[in-house]
């Protein structure tokens, strides 16, 4: 305790015996009175000792960090001097106290010069939206990795959820001190709503559960509807101006990322939705058909509603490093569709394995969700890779013959610290069946959670068709975008 008479009294002793014995070091450790006690508690709880009073000491035989041999206050250090060493202490009790005032005033000070220079460092603002959600446990260590947003910048990361949830909120602050991260600056929870996004950066918005049970799909759109208003006051109320939102999950994304640009129309612009989790399955797939990794194929273009009804487009698609009768170096590519011969694959099997994937969910865990939320961090703060087509949910301004006012997933490329639709892409025009099927579902689910219609109604009688007739009746072009379509009943 830094205020113990009986501290400064072994501190002498123990500056003396530093002074004159060799290899011989002390480690000086001094809490404030207010926290000393809960300090002791968990020190010995720790290393398993039984000690009540100030000081507490104890010896460590190996390089500091090693295990302890405690050996108790200060009447058994002195007795271990003089037993060890032929060494002892004399203080007068007048000037045991006037050192122990003195250290507790050079204790404070310190700790003041601590709290100053962690104030000088300005740190990027990450709150993390439903930050008790199961994916934050494989997000949490990727954003502190050093990788999102760079080593040299220093990270204060507040986690917001509701007030029932604290204590997993706590826990899972201690969780991520515990990972001692160069780039932490700090990490904390906030539980009021008031103070939600205060000075926010960047927002990451996770699946979120309503409070109300719902019965259909128009209900369950329209419960979105209260947190996405909610949310979009506080964003344009308390984070800064250039806050980026990225918006992430597995149902009704392009949803909640409409309704968010809708009550915060100011932020509209930086508020984008994760379609690279769709994208990296995708991939996936096609790997395994390959035969190569998941990594080595790049340009696939997720289009439409990413939780829900949307088209995977290989047209675009290229493998890198693939085994084959044409070699090349690391850069050289091959078309995906010229080396995949079975077009029955393409349109039905592949089509399938993906319609699976969506409407069961299974394999969009955490780690993929995560993965996929960092990657759009990190690509949206440095740049995606020269030359790749990436996928995001943005709102449509007609491109592609999109209708304008819905979030869609397409193809996009980040650079300065913005994203830019890639519409000058060549041959990648789809037909205008296809987008208005698409873009039906998605224009539906938001005309119903803000209340302008009653009922959603499937886009005309062939909506349950599969895709594939609609793309090779479309002017004679290869079968290259799948069906993600998800059953709206399923779906929430």
């Amino acid at each position: 305790r830094a205020d113990c008479p009986y501290y400064a009294k072994a501190e002498l002793l123990a500056d003396y015996l530093q002074k004159n014995l060799p290899d011989f070091q002390i480690f000086k450790i001094t809490q404030h009175p207010d926290v000393w006690e809960e300090w002791l508690e968990d020190v010995c709880e720790k290393n398993k000792w039984d000690h009540k009073n100030s000081p507490i000491i104890w010896r460590e035989l190996l390089d500091r960090g090693g295990k302890g041999l405690l050996l108790g206050g200060y009447n058994d250090f002195l007795e271990h001097a003089q037993l060890y060493y032929g060494v002892t202490s004399s203080m007068t009790t007048e000037l045991m106290m006037v050192i122990a005032k003195e250290n507790l005033q050079t204790h404070i000070e310190k700790e003041l010069e601590k709290d100053t220079l962690k104030d000088l460092i300005n740190p990027l603002r990450v709150w993390i939206a439903n930050g008790n959600a199961s994916v934050c446990y494989n997000l949490i260590p990727l954003l502190l990795s050093g990788d999102v947003f760079g080593m040299d910048t220093k990270i204060s990361l507040t986690l917001f959820g509701k007030e029932q949830m604290e204590n997993r909120l706590r826990s899972m602050v201690m969780e991520t001190e515990d990972l001692a991260s160069p780039v932490l600056h700090s990490v904390s929870f906030c539980t009021k709503v008031e103070e939600a996004f205060h000075q926010a950066q960047v927002i990451i918005i996770l699946d979120d559960s309503t409070e109300e049970e719902v019965y259909t799909l128009e209900g369950c759109l329209r419960s979105r509807v209260p947190l996405c208003r909610l949310y979009g006051y506080l964003m344009e109320k308390n984070a800064h101006e250039s806050v980026k939102v990225i918006v992430g999950g597995k149902t009704f994304v392009n949803l909640k990322t409409v309704l968010l640009m809708q009550y915060a129309p100011n932020l509209a612009h930086n508020i984008i939705a994760v379609a690279l989790g769709v994208e990296g399955q995708a991939k996936a797939v096609v790997a395994r058909k390959m035969k190569t990794t998941a990594s080595c194929i790049k340009d696939v273009i997720i289009w439409g509603n990413i939780s829900g009804n949307n088209y995977v487009d290989l047209r675009k698609a290229k493998v890198y490093k693939y085994e084959s009768a044409v070699r090349g170096p690391p850069k050289y590519s091959h078309s995906v569709l010229s080396l995949i011969f079975d077009s029955e694959w393409v349109q039905k099997e592949f089509v399938t394995t993906l319609q699976n994937l969506s409407n069961t969910g299974k394999h969009f865990g955490g780690i993929l969700a995560a993965h996929s939320i960092a990657t759009t961090l990190k690509y949206w703060y440095h740049g995606s890779p020269p030359g790749e087509i990436v996928s995001s949910g943005v709102l449509s301004e007609g491109q592609f013959g999109i209708p304008e006012g819905i979030v869609f997933s397409m193809p996009v490329k980040f650079e300065n610290g913005t994203w830019v639709v890639l519409t000058d892409l060549k041959d990648i025009a789809i037909s205008k069946q296809i987008i208005n099927r698409i873009a039906s579902d998605l224009t539906q689910e938001k005309l119903i959670a803000l209340g302008d219609l009653l009922t959603f109604q499937p886009y005309g009688p062939e909506h349950k068709d599969s895709i594939h007739s609609s793309i090779t009746t479309d002017e004679g072009k290869d079968p290259v975008i799948s069906d993600d379509a998800e059953d709206k009943t399923e779906e929430y």
